[in-house]
């Protein structure tokens, strides 16, 4: 264990535009990243891929041959708000890492669905740890939606942390 400390981990950190992911990324911070320590954390961005349509969308008529339902200053206007979302995210959670000492922090932003753009980074970089957050769906939502996290807990070969953020009560301040 001692080895692991003096060469340092490397921890995965699942990012998104949520108040759970920015709640696991600060209790990493606080609970696993030790002062002055040499290890890297890593924030990773998933882009979502952009919606399909098929032809039912009217795409391929004559008064849209070029097939597409979108025009091309839309899909670019998609393209930006995608982008300022991502550089929003990164930003504020490179803000939560600004007191780190020792701690090198690198960005990462891919496309593709969060779960498998996850478990390819985890086992691409070879980290110790992947830490991320759960946004506490209830059984039916999480049947229609999906877990990432479960997913990424079955699926991925290094320890997993699902950090819960705590519910609070809206009657209290």
């Amino acid at each position: 264990m001692a080895d692991v400390a003096a060469k340092g981990r490397k921890i995965l950190v699942a990012v998104d535009e949520s108040e759970e992911s920015i709640y696991a990324l600060s209790w990493c911070i606080d609970n696993i990243i030790t002062g002055n320590s040499n290890d890297t954390l890593i924030l990773l961005y998933s882009i979502p891929p952009r919606a399909v349509y098929s032809s039912l969308d009217g795409s391929g008529e004559k008064d849209h041959p070029e097939g597409y339902l979108f025009s091309s200053d839309i899909l670019a206007t998609m393209e930006r708000y995608s982008n300022d979302v991502v550089q929003c995210v990164m930003e504020k959670a490179k803000r939560a890492c600004k007191d780190l000492n020792g701690v090198k922090v690198e960005t990462i932003v891919e496309h593709g669905d969060a779960r498998d753009v996850i478990c390819q980074a985890a086992e691409k970089l070879q980290v110790d740890m992947l830490v991320m957050g759960s946004h506490g769906y209830g059984v039916i939502k999480r049947a229609f939606l999906g877990s990432v996290s479960n997913h990424c807990a079955q699926n991925v070969k290094c320890p997993v942390l699902i950090v819960k953020k705590p519910k609070t009560n809206g009657s209290s301040k």
